[in-house]
């Protein structure tokens, strides 16, 4: 009798293991952003510590570095944004298999809406990171002295 009663449980655990293991690559994708944009700031932070040179070089102004990071660091805090609403948006997905059985009601429409917006918003912070990556590669100098 008692395993009966467990048995929902046990199901419900066994369908979010996939949504836990999915936060688990949300996490370390959040772990990748986080520090690109800790660099980002650490070049900006360098950068309006050092000395504007008096000449005009080859190289881009300290002004146009500044901007390239500043834009660089909007992509990445909006990659941020939509990963960390992707992560909410799983474990609302799990909270919701698990009402849905303590209360016996259906919720499917429920959880897939929520992840499928999840699914979303993770695409989303995907592509802004892609973007924020082209953006650092295509300011890339190497070599120019």
């Amino acid at each position: 009798m008692q395993s009966e009663s467990v048995a929902p449980i046990a199901h419900v655990i066994q369908l979010s293991v996939a949504p836990v293991f999915l936060l688990t690559g949300i996490a370390g994708l959040l772990n990748v952003l986080a520090g690109r944009l800790a660099r980002i700031v650490e070049r900006g932070r360098h950068l309006e510590r050092s000395p504007l040179p008096d000449e005009p070089s080859p190289r881009a102004s300290v002004h146009d570095q500044l901007r390239t990071l500043a834009r660089r660091a909007r992509w990445i805090n909006w990659s941020i944004s939509l990963c960390v609403t992707s992560a909410i948006l799983v474990a609302s997905v799990v909270m919701a298999l698990f009402a849905s059985a303590f209360w016996g009601r259906d919720s499917t429409g429920v959880v897939a809406g929520l992840f499928i917006t999840a699914m979303l918003a993770l695409i989303g912070g995907l592509v802004f990171f892609l973007r924020e990556i082209y953006l650092a590669t295509s300011s890339l100098r190497i070599g120019v002295h």
